[in-house]
């Protein structure tokens, strides 16, 4: 469990392993057209030129923009999702529950980006730190969630809440990693669509 978090926070209703109930593959987008222009102008305008980007908990799209970002690794939990990304230059299967590790080296990412997901990590600062490391100085990690999910995969604390309390739990999450700068956060509600809420932060140099 993550530290200094109550341990009922993380529980989830379904609490199967994960692999499990991820073994299909669901090749349909989260949120719809207008919620996901809002992510890839968020991405357009945070990630830098030529980035070379972490797509945590990735599946079947990313929502990047094409002239923005270069080399792209996907970690996901369904090997048919990822392999049906166009964006992704490399796919990893990873359960980020069972081990928040990142297979990669301190410093090899420019940004890194969580798309509708973070609702399910039940270790979340140790991903967040695992994050930090592996990004380089000043990239940002950018989380983007709307108002769905998989309710039985979702963690105690995140279906306790409404949409501004998610901002303020992922918020949370940020501000009790090392190594990220300041939080900042944002809402999109493109229509009468899907809302959209992002929150990021920036990595800092290391000492």
């Amino acid at each position: 469990m993550s530290e200094d978090y109550p341990q009922t926070w993380f529980r989830r209703g379904d609490e199967s392993p994960d692999p499990r109930f991820y073994s299909v593959a669901r090749k349909v987008t989260h949120i719809d057209d207008g919620a996901i222009a809002a992510v890839t102008s968020l991405y357009a305008e945070l990630l830098p030129e030529g980035a070379e980007v972490l797509d945590l908990m990735s599946s079947w799209r990313s929502h990047l923009p094409p002239a923005r970002a270069g080399r792209v690794v996907g970690l996901g939990m369904n090997a048919e999702e990822l392999a049906d990304n166009p964006q992704l230059d490399e796919v990893l299967v990873a359960d980020l529950n069972a081990d928040p590790v990142l297979p990669f080296g301190d410093a090899s990412f420019d940004a890194v980006v969580c798309c509708v997901s973070v609702q399910y990590l039940t270790r979340p600062t140790e991903v967040f730190a695992e994050v930090a490391r592996v990004l380089r100085p000043d990239g940002p990690f950018v989380i983007t969630f709307s108002n769905r999910c998989f309710p039985d995969k979702a963690v105690a604390a995140w279906m306790a809440g409404g949409d501004e309390d998610h901002v303020t739990l992922v918020s949370d999450y940020f501000e009790r990693t090392p190594g990220f700068g300041p939080v900042e956060a944002g809402a999109s509600r493109p229509g009468w669509g899907d809302p959209l809420y992002a929150v990021w932060a920036r990595s800092l140099p290391t000492s």
